[in-house]
């Protein structure tokens, strides 16, 4: 996979003026033109390696602090919100956004809060609460859901355990008792009827319900091992992130655990290269690394790692009614992670009629992007008989440029033709769309008694 070009001018222009030198002076330190630095500043110009390294060895920062804080979540992240109906009159083009970004970017991290906590991101109203999922999604894609320390951590302690086990679920339990004095326990249904893991430290047992499949049960195993091992980076991740909300700060330090005991379970390196190898094979991956099809879409999302990157995917979870309760977007910007409306003609809502199989589809939005979408169900937990049975929709995808190395992909023509779809008939403006149950948002509806067209609505175009 090539590199992706680093464009991280905000995060420069930031580091010069906390030194407090004239672009000029900075230039001088770097060995490069002003009129360049300049460039690269505007966005105009890449942050090249060598570069990058001059600035690590002049000034004292962390490189991945130039990508962790991309304002508002970066140009794509800005567009989304500007869809909005509520911006429809003011037509504002792709280059006033990049432009934007570059001249002004604390403008643009303001905007994107405020938008965040009071319109359709946050949907708190003016006096209401801050939303914690909302604070806590934010938080993670500001670092493209890869958090370095924790992987680097995990990885370290999964090669730790296979040294001691090959069984994984083994090593972690024989960690914990001989390290921690915590014992694993499994107990019956009837024992916990509304839980699915326990720690008791009275008993000094970690309590596992019988209904976890085996994978679920390395999962519980590992993310208790990251709440003791990996404290110290959780900690120092949770204070970084400075939540006002206290459940916001719980649900996060929970996300983090959740990604360290994922990352033990699929070490980054051994991962990837299974990755690479298989073609991203999600049963081989699955059957290798002892997880769920759910463990290893979202672990996808997550292979961002510095001069070893993976696929750029992203993930979405929904249920029947199309509720969202899991997104993310990973290092893909993707739309159709973050948008709030999904298309029905998008085969995530359709994995629900054939459960456990695999639906790929070739999707192309209104801007032209093609998208390579891959859907399955998943059943997170088992029920009593009689008992309500969880059931949702995961989505993965990855740009169909890209989508040539999954194994998925064999036998499909990525340039070939795509299923046109938007993100919600309230933000589409196909108007031949037979699907449409709305008229888009912004847009005049135009009724003619005389005539009816392919689809309920017509309406004015640009």
């Amino acid at each position: 996979m090539p590199d992706r070009k680093l464009f991280a001018g905000h995060a420069v222009r930031r580091l010069r003026r906390q030194a407090g030198l004239t672009q000029a002076a900075m230039a001088e330190v770097l060995g490069i033109s002003s009129s360049y630095l300049n460039l690269v500043e505007r966005n105009q110009r890449p942050l090249s390696a060598t570069l990058l390294v001059k600035l690590a060895e002049s000034y004292d920062f962390d490189p991945r602090a130039l990508t962790a804080g991309e304002p508002g979540g970066g140009e794509a992240a800005i567009r989304r919100r500007l869809a909005d109906p509520m911006f429809a009159d003011l037509e504002i083009d792709r280059n006033e956004v990049g432009e934007w970004l570059a001249g002004a970017p604390g403008g643009a991290e303001a905007f994107a809060r405020a938008y965040d906590r009071l319109g359709a991101g946050g949907g708190s109203g003016v006096g209401g609460g801050v939303d914690p999922v909302a604070e806590v999604r934010r938080a993670i894609e500001r670092w493209r859901g890869h958090f370095a320390d924790l992987d680097s951590a995990a990885e370290a302690l999964a090669d730790e355990l296979r040294l001691g086990a090959g069984d994984l679920y083994g090593a972690i339990a024989e960690r914990l008792r001989v390290k921690h004095q915590l014992t694993i326990r499994i107990l019956p249904m009837d024992v916990m009827p509304d839980l699915l893991r326990r720690l008791d430290l009275h008993a000094r047992q970690l309590q596992l319900s019988e209904v976890l499949d085996p994978a679920s049960r390395t999962f519980a195993a590992a993310y208790q091992l990251a709440q003791i091992e990996a404290r110290a980076e959780i900690d120092a991740l949770a204070k970084g992130a400075d939540f006002a909300d206290r459940s916001a700060e719980r649900l996060f330090r929970r996300h983090l655990a959740s990604y360290f005991a994922a990352a033990v379970m699929m070490p980054y390196a051994r991962f990837l290269r299974a990755c690479e190898s298989t073609g991203y094979d999600f049963e081989l991956l699955q059957r290798r690394f002892g997880a769920g099809f759910e463990q290893v879409a979202h672990r996808l999302t997550t292979l961002h790692r510095v001069g070893a990157r993976g696929l750029p995917f992203f993930l979405i979870r929904v249920d029947r009614a199309g509720q969202c309760s899991k997104r993310f977007s990973g290092a893909s910007a993707s739309p159709l992670a973050e948008a709030e409306g999904r298309c029905p003609l998008w085969r995530l809502h359709h994995a629900f009629d054939r459960p456990g199989s695999l639906a790929v589809q070739l999707v192309e939005l209104e801007d032209g992007a093609r998208w390579l979408t891959i859907a399955r169900t998943v059943t997170p937990q088992r029920r009593r008989y009689g008992g309500v049975l969880a059931e949702f929709a995961v989505g993965i995808g990855v740009s169909a440029e890209l989508g040539g190395a999954l194994a998925v992909a064999r036998g499909v023509d990525l340039k070939g033709d795509a299923t046109p779809i938007g993100l919600g008939c309230r933000a589409c403006h196909r108007s031949d769309c037979p699907q449409r149950s709305a008229p888009p948002a912004g847009r005049a509806l135009l009724i003619n008694e005389r005539d009816r067209g392919v689809s309920g609505f017509t309406f004015t175009n640009d």
